[in-house]
This record gives C-alpha cells, structure tokens and sequence, in this order.
C-alpha cells in the first residue's frame, strides 16, 4: 500500500471543518483553538479519526495503482481506433485484473 501519514491538523479538519486553529508540530498539546462555537476535539476523538482517514486511504489504495496503470487516454484512443473497442477493453480489464478491489 502507498504510505501516507495523516496528521492530527488533517483529523480536525477532517472533524471540525469550520474551525480555526492552529498547531506546531503534530502534538495535541500544542493546538491553539480559535473557534469559540466550535468545540475543540479530544485526543481520543482525534485518534480515532486518525484511524479512520488511514483506513480509508488504505481502502483505495487499488484505485491509485489503477490510475497509474491505466493507458492515457491518447493510448486508450489509438487501441480503439486500430484494435477496436474489444481491445480496448481488455486492455483495461488487465489492469483491473492486476490491481482488484
């Protein structure tokens, strides 16, 4: 899977999507909340949203690889216009097949 590290900024965007604050670093310790109407998340919370943005990362992670793989769209038009559109599908197919759900 791709590494991606999401951030504690990225979880209280993530969970406060309005909310003006800001951090140094990445430590709950040093975010300065700005937003009065807007309560600030806990770590807990901000734990588990951590969680939840890597989990749906890591859920996409075929799609990613997909759209590396994928001709272009010139390349994709060239195998239709020559192969036809039986061609062109199973060029596709193949990297469906390469990169699944």
């Amino acid at each position: 899977m791709n590494s991606f590290i999401f951030t504690i900024g990225d979880a209280i965007h993530s969970l406060r999507p309005d909310a003006e604050f800001s951090i140094s670093g990445d430590n709950y310790d040093q975010i300065e909340w700005y937003s009065e109407n807007i309560p600030k998340p806990t770590l807990q919370e901000i734990d588990a949203e951590l969680q939840k943005l890597q989990a749906e990362h890591d859920r996409k992670d075929y799609q990613r690889k997909r759209q590396e793989a994928y001709p272009s769209i010139e390349e994709q038009l060239d195998l239709m216009y020559h192969g036809g559109y039986d061609a062109w599908k199973a060029s596709i197919q193949a990297v469906k097949d390469q990169f699944p759900k």
